[in-house]
């Protein structure tokens, strides 16, 4: 199916960026927040970013500012209607998502298709919700998204193949790298990755090793192109523990819970990059 006009829903971090690849390809984008000045801040955001890449030369103005007329803003759900895709990218919390994928699948046409961009829950259990569950489908995009090539495209057992594929195909459209995966806890890159980092962790108290010397070590010596520490940062220390704490819940394995140390800075507000304090200091956040 052609997909002509996507709805973005949540438009914070993960759904501005979402919004911005999709009219960086072409596609007219309908973007929803609960309050119009939310949406008008991912507006300015969106802008901002492609007026860096103008200054950078990576894009003509007359393109950025197409892109820019394709982006439109709504509060009313119901303006998605006439999507062909609607990319949901609201609060990881269940009964949150299963509420308004119900509640989409009342007003979006029947072959139109939903997608989750959740990191850690359950596909499937999100799509239950809906009446129409197999036009749903997993898009996990990865922090940020303009600028991390992958996206995994993810099937439950209901997934139809044609809504399947078309979320793949869409993928690959705006300038993604997509994998095939199906619904199992972390999907891919978070089962292998979610662990790993808590390892990490785990490390610095118990080799009494620095955040920027373990940083080094695994840039170094295992080819990382950013260090354990700065990624967790980067992603925000509330995004990993919240992801960790819900493998924890599906898998029940040890190395799946979050170390104490990341809880720690969790209730003392240090999430990293958007705080303005993490491992590292960024000044004010």
């Amino acid at each position: 199916m052609e997909i002509a006009r996507v709805g973005v829903v949540g438009l914070g971090t993960m759904g501005a960026g979402i919004a911005q690849l999709c009219v960086q390809a072409g596609v007219d984008t309908v973007g929803r927040e609960v309050a119009a000045e939310l949406g008008e801040r991912a507006r300015d955001r969106i802008g901002h970013f492609l007026t860096r890449a103008v200054d950078k030369g990576r894009m003509e103005q007359s393109a950025r500012d197409a892109a820019m007329e394709r982006l439109s803003l709504t509060t009313e759900l119901r303006d998605l209607a006439d999507c062909d895709l609607v990319i949901e990218a609201i609060v990881e919390d269940l009964d949150a998502k299963r509420e308004l994928f119900s509640e989409l699948d009342r007003i979006v046409r029947p072959d139109a298709i939903l997608a989750t961009n959740t990191s850690a829950l359950s596909v499937t259990e999100i799509a239950a919700a809906a009446g129409r569950p197999e036009r749903v489908v997993g898009m996990h995009f990865f922090n940020p998204a303009p600028l991390l090539p992958l996206v995994e495209i993810v099937r439950t057992e209901l997934s139809a193949d044609e809504a399947f594929e078309a979320a793949y195909a869409f993928g690959e459209r705006i300038g993604k790298t997509p994998i095939r995966c199906n619904d199992t806890p972390g999907f891919v890159v978070n089962r292998v990755l979610i662990p790993l980092l808590n390892d990490c962790v785990r490390v610095l108290d118990e080799a009494r090793v620095t955040p920027e010397d373990l940083d080094e070590g695994m840039k170094g010596g295992a080819g990382w192109p950013m260090g354990p520490c700065e990624l967790l940062d980067l992603v925000g220390i509330d995004i990993h523990v919240h992801a960790s704490e819900a493998l924890h819940e599906k898998l029940g394995e040890d190395r799946m819970a979050p170390p104490e140390r990341l809880v720690a800075m969790l209730r003392a507000g240090e999430l990293g990059r958007k705080s303005g304090r993490g491992f590292f200091d960024y000044g004010e956040g």
